[in-house]
């Protein structure tokens, strides 16, 4: 199964786009933004990717026309800015090893001379981040390759969050910063070897992947989506899809039901992986009776 690290971190990354396959998906849709109608009032829903080159801008016209209406603007979590230097020190704190641990405890010699042997290539080498859980390694390296390969850039969540800041709009969270660094701590758990070794072998295809991935979230093209990732992921890793994405649906959907029913006009914006099939945001809004619209 080799894109299974790889996958894994599209996903928690927000890299991965939306793909629905109940009923109302319109398959002549050509974006990545969703309607939900309760009566007269409406929520939209936009799913993300949180790597985008500069040469993806302008964004799908729908993206930048919902939020010019929006009054308030709905994101998965508050990174720190890189000027906040106490909040860049609790991530790396929560996503370091404890003290007296490494990564070399974790992975085989073979996998550890395959990421030096990688990071050579940027100036680095494996100590120098082994003090670091696989997660963030991965994450790292998924970094890296996306900017050696050129497709690196602000995401779509990035984006909106300046423009939301500069306009003086309201900006609202799904999650806490200490969530969401205890879920990418805890990922690979149990399997540290095959995370780091497998994300090393697909780097070289994160290019096409990224590039596959983009240009199927611009034209909507939601089972292009669901053949690349969406069952690959499930299928190679149930347990870790059902912690990041089934539960995390969950627990996002009273948030967004309690959206309807006041006089702001919210945009939410998610990584699109959680807007998918059966147990996404967008199925459990429908199980609740709302009418939705992909536009």
């Amino acid at each position: 199964m080799k894109n299974f690290s790889i996958h894994k971190l599209l996903f928690s990354l927000g890299l991965a786009v939306s793909s629905v396959t109940t009923a109302v998906a319109d398959t002549d849709s050509q974006t990545s933004v969703w309607k939900v109608s309760n009566g007269e009032d409406a929520v939209y829903v936009g799913g993300t990717i949180h790597i985008l080159p500069i040469s993806e801008f302008p964004l799908p016209s729908e993206f930048t026309d919902i939020y010019e209406q929006a009054d308030t603007l709905v994101f998965e979590v508050k990174m720190p800015d890189p000027s906040d230097i106490e909040g860049q020190k609790k991530m790396m704190a929560g996503l370091a090893y404890a003290e007296g641990k490494s990564l070399k405890d974790d992975v085989s010699e073979e996998t550890y001379q395959a990421l030096n042997a990688y990071l050579s290539n940027f100036g680095a080498t494996a100590d120098q981040l082994a003090r670091f859980k696989p997660g963030m390694v991965a994450s790292m390296l998924v970094a890296m390759e996306a900017q050696r390969s050129q497709m690196a850039g602000q995401g779509v969540d990035a984006y909106f969050m300046q423009l939301a800041a500069r306009d003086g709009k309201t900006s609202e969270y799904l999650e806490s910063l200490d969530f969401q660094i205890n879920m990418l701590a805890n990922m690979g758990a149990g399997e540290e070897d095959r995370l780091i070794s497998e994300t090393l072998e697909t780097l070289p295809e994160l290019k096409d992947m990224l590039k596959s991935t983009i240009k199927a979230w611009r034209e909507g093209d939601t089972e292009q989506i669901d053949e690349l990732v969406v069952d690959t992921f499930k299928r190679e890793s149930p347990t870790s899809y059902d912690d990041v994405f089934t539960k995390r649906n969950q627990n996002w959907l009273p948030q967004i039901e309690a959206m309807f029913g006041d006089e702001d006009q919210e945009f939410v914006l998610v990584g699109a992986g959680h807007l998918v099939g059966d147990d996404s945001v967008i199925a459990l809004l429908e199980a609740k009776g709302y009418k939705v619209e992909q536009m």
